[in-house]
């Protein structure tokens, strides 16, 4: 039989207990930060007209801001002369309707 005494479990303990703390505090802390929650897609025949621009997000593409604001590409391309489409930046606004 082994024979543990109170001061290893305690050595052992508190450091296993400080880093699952931590891991939870840094799940929780990142769950609040993350911008990535699916959003709602509006329906194909029912586009989005509350907001006449957007603000590129990153990931965001022109075919998605489409996508989800209820347009097209080639509606944005005409709003947005000299636009490009392989060059957007985050924070960059773009207007999806006149």
């Amino acid at each position: 039989m082994v024979n543990v005494d109170g001061r290893t479990v305690a050595r052992v303990a508190a450091p296993v207990a400080f880093l699952v703390a931590m891991t939870i505090a840094v799940l929780v802390v990142r769950s609040g930060l993350r911008d990535d929650a699916p959003a709602a897609r509006p329906a194909a025949t029912a586009p989005r007209s509350e907001a006449a621009t957007v603000v590129v997000r990153a990931g965001d593409t022109l075919d998605g801001i489409a996508r989800r604001t209820g347009t097209t590409v080639e509606a944005i391309l005409r709003l947005n002369p000299g636009i490009d489409p392989e060059a957007l930046r985050v924070g960059q606004r773009v207007r999806v309707a006149p």
